[in-house]
């Protein structure tokens, strides 16, 4: 097991991971000297994390092997410098949680391992960092002492042999968080790894393995969930009505919010000098022995023992002297058409409960009821705002009065239909076929047809445009070979086209193609409803002749010719 030529590489990586650590534990230290942020403000943490990466293996250990001549020969390992590492991590808190992680460092020069293991994982999440430590024990496939197939003689390629054995892994490393807190990239995780193996009895290859290794890994973590502590409990109360005379009844009524559905809610009510029944989200009070004033109903809800588990809520109503008698006035629809009709409601109540007799007028118009409600014709009223008052009286002559308005519009004309734009494509991104409709596109064009399909009625328009092309410099005239920015133009307004047509299933008759000179490699997309007129809503456009351009297919490769006009027509693809 032999030294490796790139061992320098593995050595770079250790010093590298080593000054990331000590930074990370600087900004831990300087992070510490503040005061710790609130709950609420803590930064997301996942429910999962998976990471797959590079590792470096620096192997410390050697095999003490018997060779055939009786001596007593100890093998040292050698670093490999290509491994790859994944891990997946379950987290039961914001901090704890379980690994299981797979390291694969192929084989050498005569040397290899491969370890499976699983334990536990620690973290504390930040704004921007994570810092980790982990310890895993499991087990390696372990390359072990050379031997020679039968017959060879020293200096002949040699095989090595694999053994399987226990491993043990201890390490942290620090994870830099993406803002949009789905990705991170593990700058480091530095581990201690311990493998043992038994090759066998000696002579020649057998042998025992001890190894104390330093493992070096980076890639990228991919966060899936959120761990959030629980929200508390909200608990908002009201009473109806909020005023009464003494004898009513008031209703006051509890809602909770962020309740835990598995947990069964208790609910209670209480009130200085208030008798409150039920033991639900809904109570009555009886005010049939309260003073006239202010009285307030305190209600009460938990579902565990737990600070956020329970809540409090107030409500007030008040108790009122004997009034005289109270009316409000409404309108159904309040918005009329000029020789329409409203219904107008008064509600009225009396303190005594004294019967009651009610009356309309309106500033315009004509209305009709002796009742509770009555008919507003609007029949000759002029467009504007009438207003009506609704009259009661009780029988010891009190009166109350209230208004509600109508309004009486003219319908408005309908607008004219106008063009309306939809979203562009792009073709910056296919260099070699600078028309083609590329995947990217895709989104934007289901979009459009599905605005077709949403308006029968309405027509497409695909407007074709390209940036300028520029001649070649020496010479005096563009070549036959030469596509122009026009050509560059239609070419995509028509392979937008099919798109839509073979595509999406919109009627070929439904779309109109057309050129522009916006100076941009794109297409823009237009809806056209019926009676709208494209030419006036988007001047400055031309028809392409569908049949001197014909659609390219989206998959036609991209041929390569040494011939320089052959060359020019692929890349018009």
């Amino acid at each position: 097991m032999h030294s490796r030529p790139l061992n320098f590489v593995g050595r770079i990586l250790l010093v590298g991971c080593a000054v990331g650590l000590g930074a990370s534990v600087l900004l831990g230290q300087t992070s510490s000297s503040g005061q710790a942020a609130p709950k609420d403000d803590q930064p997301p943490a996942s429910r999962s994390d998976v990471f797959l990466g590079y590792s470096y293996l620096g192997a410390h250990g050697a095999v003490n092997t018997t060779l055939p001549d009786g001596t007593i020969s100890g093998v040292k390992y050698s670093s490999v410098n290509e491994g790859a590492i994944g891990s997946y991590s379950y987290y039961f808190n914001r901090y704890v949680g379980g690994q299981v992680e797979l390291a694969v460092h192929p084989d050498g020069n005569n040397d290899g391992a491969g370890s499976l293991s699983g334990g536990v994982i620690f973290r504390y999440p930040t704004e921007g960092m994570t810092p980790f430590v982990h310890a895993l024990a499991g087990a390696v496939r372990l390359g072990g002492p050379n031997y020679h197939i039968g017959g060879m003689s020293p200096g002949d390629d040699v095989w090595h042999q694999y053994t399987i054995g226990p491993s043990l892994t201890a390490g942290a490393g620090l994870d830099y968080e993406f803002p949009n807190h789905r990705w991170a990239w593990r700058i480091f995780q530095a581990d201690y790894v311990y493998y043992h193996a038994d090759f066998g009895p000696q002579p020649v290859d057998g042998g025992r393995a001890n190894t104390n290794s330093v493992q070096l890994s980076t890639g990228l973590v991919l966060h899936f969930g959120s761990i959030a502590p629980p929200p508390p409990v909200q608990y908002a109360c009201s009473v109806n009505p909020a005023s009464v005379f003494p004898g009513e009844q008031v209703t006051v009524t509890g809602t909770a919010t962020s309740l835990n559905p598995k947990k069964t809610a208790s609910y209670s009510w209480s009130g200085q000098g208030l008798t409150v029944g039920g033991t639900n989200p809904t109570a009555t009070i009886d005010t049939s022995s309260l003073a006239p004033g202010s009285y307030t109903v305190t209600g009460h809800v938990t579902e565990g023992a737990k600070p956020w588990e329970s809540a409090d809520c107030t409500a007030q109503f008040t108790v009122k002297q004997f009034e005289p008698p109270t009316v409000s006035c409404t309108a159904s629809p309040s918005t009329l058409k000029p020789g329409d009709s409203s219904t107008i409601t008064a509600t009225g109540v009396s303190p005594q409960n004294r019967p009651l007799t009610y009356s309309y007028s309106a500033s315009a118009g004509s209305i009709n009821g002796t009742g509770n409600t009555a008919t507003l014709s609007t029949t000759g009223a002029p467009a504007g705002t009438i207003t009506v008052t609704c009259n009661v009286q009780d029988d010891k002559g009190q009166t109350a009065s209230a208004t509600t308005t109508v309004d009486v519009e003219q319908p408005p004309a309908p607008p004219a239909p106008k063009t309306s734009t939809l979203c562009p494509i792009q073709f910056d991104h296919d260099k070699r076929r600078p028309t083609r409709v590329d995947n990217e596109a895709k989104a934007c064009l289901d979009d459009v047809a599905l605005n077709a399909q949403q308006k029968p009625d309405a027509t497409l328009v695909v407007v074709g445009n390209s940036a300028p092309v520029p001649e070649h410099k020496g010479r005096h005239r563009r070549h036959e070979h030469e596509i122009t920015a026009d050509e560059l133009a239609a070419q995509r307004a028509v392979n937008t086209k099919a798109y839509l047509v073979t595509e999406k299933g919109i009627d070929a008759s439904r779309i109109q193609v057309r050129t522009s000179t916006s100076g941009q490699n794109e297409v823009d997309n237009y809806l056209v409803p019926a009676g709208a007129n494209f030419d006036s809503d988007v001047p400055g456009t031309t028809a392409v002749d569908e049949n001197a351009v014909k659609a390219q297919p989206r998959t036609a490769p991209v041929h390569h010719h040494h011939h320089h006009k052959a060359a020019a027509k692929a890349a018009a693809q």
